[in-house]
């Protein structure tokens, strides 16, 4: 039995619209990840957005809990339910039915022959202590003796500290006494016997910042089924990494490992944890998640590394994780296609991150054994500072690793250190991106319905001011100065998939309304609205134009499909985009790459877009449905909302994208197609900007007089030889003032510890970089690290050879005492700092530092 597809179509002959699984990352401020099914409908439960038609949905919602109020992760794998990610099958309905038609069709769709058909015998029921009207209709269906009341801990469902909230009813299946005795197995307990499998919620209030319930507009119902649960309930097993949903990924596992899964061995839950931890990884990893410092990508690091190391408390010394992918891609991809067209650039990013951890595994775990051995009920909160900071330990990662110990963690001692050496912290999760501008586009909306945008096809239109918000978005009759202005039709394009709002002019069709300033343009509610500044009053007859810079802007949006097509044919069919920016002065084009492009490639990919411009391909636009633009082998951003009908952009067979944006009408219009810039954004993604159209005519201008400056510097000479010969010109003078300075450079005094040779001293005169060079050659085994003053700054620059010592490590612990940062390879580091009047102090702390790493190595 398809449960999945049961229930959704269960509840679409209930007059339920079928609505996709939302992203993991949500369109919420508030929120780090989607940890509902009702994520994607909150706006629609706070009234903040018009009810839509029909008034009812049901989805299967991927889920995730891994932070914040809703975090399972340190149950997972040691509970026979808890999961990081999961399905949540869910039921809604908004101001339309309540209690009664919610509880009917949960019954019906539980007990039916024809649907789950579970028995009668085996269900029980909670409501909220205060809801009379729940439990009389649960009588209508079940024993009275099965409805059970609790209080708000366990029936009252809020989503967050604040947002939709209101009583729920639980509905509970009794995995059968015979196969649990402890004393919470009984209703309301922490038992496994009776499994909750069910949620409906009643919708019924907004909780505030201080706590204030208050009665949503119209009270609307949301329901979450585990999925997970269900099937493990209907194929007979007591728990869910038993059922069809996981035990393919622990048999591949044990097949990794060299040791079936046994779920009575004492290390079964380490195959747990990975099976779990796949899937949440994997799935981030295929919608645009890559692994980072901070915010989501530390969450995902932190997951991806605990799996790791339950690999090597199994005996994997190896990446392993990346070879899961395609049983997870055989066993999920059928209903997550994106999972299957993904699979390589997942498998690239995990291997990547896997070979970053086990480089410093092995000797993270040592360190923490041996800090064991001296620890009684306290581990020390330094050496988990040091297992963060030196061995890329995440810092719940070591927390687990203790709790599995009955061991607790002195925070004071590890924070005191963070702060202390100004190291990155495991940065808690607070939000991203500005919260979501509130105003009066609801109702703007539900007066007006969207206005119709002639963007496409003129760049000018006589329009009717329908209506104007002020500075505050709150709605207004007029306005003199800034505002938001929307107009029944509008030339000007909302900003949105990287291509930047319109600006450009209201001319006013009477002596009342002179010209007005269109600032910029953006979408609320679908709905386009511009900027302006000016006066303007509703009922104004106006001509809208465009400014003339469209024309670069669509050069630059029209480059950047092009662009993104050549990379996949340069790089691979794992690029995937992970953001974009157009304007008219260039493009900057986010792309998941594991690794810096070469010079080699760059070329290739300018060359490629270049060829495609020379060939004057024809731009092409059709809407079609979704599935028609996805058969045809159009492109699609993960994430992004697209409605029935979609706007296909084909340049030739060279590219074809869902896209909204404006282009040009032919590829050549692009003009030159110019790279300026590759760098990293993050972990796994790159960053390419670049220019075409009028910027890169100004560009060739800048680069054309540029090198006319450098001849006439070189005295016409080709550039390239005139530069080479004022190179060795300068290499010819730097020797004559090094051994200028070499009678009078001061003997680096050298010491021995543990065989040894140490140097660290502050120097007067020469390059500390060449000083340091010259000791390396000089001695077997060194450590030096030298300081040399500069005004009230400070130079500092340390090197090994032959030792435990870490110069990136040992630098970046000095450098703050002088009041600045740095670092660098194990082998050579450097850095600045602010305050020369340090540097004795800083002298002494780096004795110590070299003489705790060399005695603890011996």
């Amino acid at each position: 039995m398809d449960i999945r597809k049961s229930f959704l179509d269960y509840f679409q002959s209930k007059g339920h619209k079928l609505v996709p699984s939302s992203p993991l990352v949500p369109d919420d401020p508030t929120l780090m990840f989607t940890n509902a099914g009702m994520v994607q409908f909150k706006n629609i439960f706070t009234g903040e957005v018009p009810i839509p038609n029909p008034p009812r949905a049901t989805s299967s919602q991927t889920c995730l809990r891994a932070g914040g109020k809703h975090n399972d992760l340190d149950n997972v794998g040691y509970t026979a339910r808890h999961h990081t990610l999961f399905e949540m099958l869910g039921n809604f309905s908004f101001a339309d039915y309540f209690k009664e038609d919610a509880i009917a069709y949960a019954w019906e769709f539980i007990t039916s022959e024809n649907y789950l058909n579970l028995p009668m015998e085996k269900l029980w029921v909670t409501v909220h202590d205060s809801d009379d009207e729940a439990e009389e209709i649960w009588s209508r269906h079940i024993a009275k003796d099965r409805i059970v009341r609790f209080g708000d801990k366990d029936n009252f469902w809020q989503m967050g500290d604040t947002g939709p909230c209101g009583p729920c009813s639980e509905i509970f299946y009794d995995q059968g006494e015979e196969h649990f005795h402890s004393e919470e197995d009984v209703m309301g307990g922490e038992g496994d016997r009776f499994l909750e499998i069910w949620n409906l919620v009643f919708m019924q209030y907004e909780r505030s910042e201080d706590g204030t319930l208050t009665p949503l507009p119209k009270p609307s119902i949301d329901t979450g089924m585990g999925l997970e649960r269900v099937v493990a309930i209907k194929e007979g097993v007591l728990n869910n990494y038993h059922s069809s949903l996981f035990m393919p990924f622990l048999d591949k596992i044990g097949e990794l490992v060299g040791t079936p899964y046994n779920f009575n061995a004492v290390n079964s839950a380490s195959y747990r944890v990975i099976a779990d931890h796949l899937r949440s990884c994997s799935f981030l990893l295929a919608q645009g998640v890559n692994f980072d410092k901070e915010g989501r990508g530390y969450v995902l690091r932190r997951i991806m590394r605990r799996a790791i190391r339950h690999g090597y408390l199994l005996g994997l010394r190896e990446p392993f994780m990346y070879k899961l992918v395609d049983t997870l891609v055989d066993t999920m991809g059928g209903q997550y296609d994106y999972l299957t067209s993904k699979s390589e650039a997942i498998k690239t990013s995990m291997k990547l991150e896997e070979e970053r951890f086990f480089d410093t595994i092995e000797a993270g775990i040592k360190l923490f054994n041996e800090e064991l051995k001296n620890t009684s009920d306290i581990f020390n909160g330094e050496v988990a500072f040091k297992l963060y900071d030196t061995f890329g330990f995440p810092l719940d990662l070591t927390e687990d690793m203790l709790r599995e110990k009955g061991i607790k963690l002195d925070m004071d001692a590890f924070n005191a250190k963070m702060d202390a050496q100004k190291a990155q912290s495991k940065a808690g999760w607070k939000g991203t991106g500005d919260a979501a501008t509130t105003g009066d586009f609801k109702a703007l909306k539900e007066k007006f319905d969207v206005n119709e945008f002639v963007g496409y096809s003129s760049t000018t239109a006589t329009a009717k001011v329908l209506a104007l918000l002020d500075e505050n978005f709150k709605e207004t009759s007029a306005i003199d100065g800034k505002g938001w202005v929307l107009l029944d039709k509008t030339p000007f394009y909302a900003e949105s998939g990287g291509q930047v709002g319109d600006y450009g002019t209201l001319v006013g069709r009477g002596a009342l309304t002179p010209t007005i300033n269109v600032i910029d343009t953006k979408k609320f509610l679908d709905m386009n609205l511009s900027e302006v500044e000016g006066k303007l009053a509703v009922g104004d007859e106006v001509e809208a134009m465009v400014d003339q810079s469209r024309a670069e802007i669509e050069k630059h949006h029209s480059a950047t499909h092009l662009l993104h097509a050549a990379l996949r044919a340069v790089l691979g069919e794992h690029i995937s985009q992970a953001g974009s920016l157009n304007d008219d002065k260039r493009l900057r084009f986010d792309f998941s790459h594991p690794q810096a492009m070469t010079d080699e490639e760059l070329q290739r990919v300018e060359d490629w877009v270049n060829d495609k411009i020379a060939r004057a391909i024809p731009r092409e636009t059709k809407i079609m449905s979704v599935d028609e633009a996805k058969n045809s082998g159009a492109m699609a951003l993960f994430g992004e909302k697209y409605g029935d009908e979609v706007r296909v952009v084909s340049f030739g067979d060279a590219s074809v994208e869902l896209c909204g944006g404006t282009h040009v009408n032919n590829a050549s219009q692009i003009g030159l197609f110019m790279i300026t810039k590759e760098s990293g954004v993050s972990v796994g993604v790159r960053r390419i900007e670049a220019i075409c159209g009028r910027a890169s005519v100004e560009k060739v201008k800048v680069l054309r007089d540029e090198i006319g400056h450098v001849k006439e510097a070189v005295k016409n000479q080709n550039p390239i030889a005139g530069i080479s010969k004022l190179k060795e010109q300068i290499k010819t003078l730097k020797i004559e003032l090094q051994t200028a300075l070499s009678s009078t450079k001061k003997e680096l005094s050298a010491s021995e510890v543990n065989g040894v040779t140490v140097i660290i001293e502050e120097v007067e005169a020469g390059d500390i970089k060449e000083l340091i060079d010259e000791a390396k050659n000089k001695y077997e085994a060194i450590a030096i690290m030298l300081f040399q003053k500069k005004g009230d700054k400070v130079l500092l620059a340390a090197g090994t050879k032959n030792t435990s010592v870490k110069a990136g490590d040992w630098i970046k612990s000095i450098a703050p005492i002088v009041g600045g940062g740095g670092g660098g390879r194990p082998d050579f580091a450097q850095a600045g700092g602010k305050d020369a009047s340090k540097i004795q102090t800083a002298l002494e702390e780096a004795k110590t530092y070299l003489a705790e790493v060399l005695e603890g190595s011996n």
